[in-house]
């Protein structure tokens, strides 16, 4: 093929497949059913295959054609796709962008972001759903998600745009009873306040080093479901935990509680953006998704 015309024949090809005759097929594209004619007998010529069988009674593909009609229609799609992301591209952000994310992420890291976006682009809206269930992004009609911690094998898309670190804390009350450890293996020993929203809230594998690794089975004396309210009860004296560094990062810098055997480590965990399967998103999506990135990059130099 050697020439820009060749697009339109591809088209003219599917359209008469499609349609099942040169007369429908010029009637769909709006041409003349020679030109249609003329162009699929063109087509033929340039890849040296017959494509189609006409007969006085009916219009069916060749093998080759059944083949070359499935790759044609790719092609075309994916043209279509290129025009509208660049048409796409040079719009600015408009219209309600509807984000869901887990309660505590979204409270300490996506509401800022959310009012910052609203203030530069003020032809949008966000409607943000903070919840700790699974949202159902096709169903509940999502724009975006934001999930924290280990994806699940998913049929959405989604991008790693950051990560948070783990840590054992406790509040200074127990600052004494720590500094008695041998290590690791007396934390059972201490109180500790169990996030029932995680899959496994006791267990912990701890890691130093390169080599050293070991997990240890916390005996919980409080659980609660929320991460904040974890958070809570640990800060009032209710024992040991283990919260995400956005929670954190502020209670450890004020003092109001401590980290606890900072050598060892807990395993880091993932932030994502997951999109409900799409050949392209609005800019709305786009935009958003960059100011969030650009946010994580200035509290965490080294995001993703």
């Amino acid at each position: 093929m050697q020439d820009a015309t060749n697009l339109n024949r591809l088209a003219y090809f599917v359209a008469v497949i499609d349609a099942g005759s040169f007369t429908r097929a010029a009637e769909y594209l709006g041409i003349t059913k020679a030109v249609v004619s003329q162009q699929v007998a063109r087509l033929e010529q340039e890849v040296g295959t017959t494509l189609l069988m006409r007969t006085t009674r009916r219009l069916q593909p060749t093998e080759a054609g059944r083949m070359f009609h499935a790759r044609c229609v790719s092609i075309l799609r994916e043209a279509e796709d290129a025009l509208a992301e660049l048409a796409q591209a040079r719009s600015e952000p408009k219209g309600l962008l509807r984000i869901t994310a887990p309660y505590d992420y979204g409270t300490s890291v996506i509401v800022p972001v959310v009012t910052a976006f609203t203030a530069r682009y003020l032809d949008c809206k966000v409607e943000l759903n903070l919840s700790d269930k699974m949202v159902d992004l096709v169903a509940d009609n999502m724009d975006l998600a934001i999930r924290v911690g280990w994806l699940a094998d998913s049929s959405l898309q989604a991008r790693r745009i950051g990560s948070f670190r783990q840590y054992l804390v406790g509040p200074p009350q127990l600052v004494g009873r720590i500094a008695e450890l041998d290590g690791l293996a007396d934390l059972p020993a201490l109180p500790f306040v169990a996030n029932n929203a995680l899959r496994e809230p006791l267990e912990w594998r701890f890691t130093r080093g390169d080599h050293e690794t070991l997990t240890v089975r916390f005996k919980a004396s409080i659980a609660i479901n929320t991460t904040p309210a974890v958070m809570q009860a640990a800060r009032q004296g209710g024992g040991l935990s283990i919260l995400p560094d956005f929670l954190a990062n502020a209670e450890l810098a004020s003092g109001r509680l401590v980290h606890v055997l900072p050598d060892w480590q807990l395993p880091s965990g993932g932030v994502f953006t997951v999109y409900p399967a799409a050949r392209f998103r609005p800019p709305k999506v786009s935009a958003f998704v960059e100011m969030l990135i650009a946010a994580l990059r200035t509290e965490t130099p080294g995001a993703e």
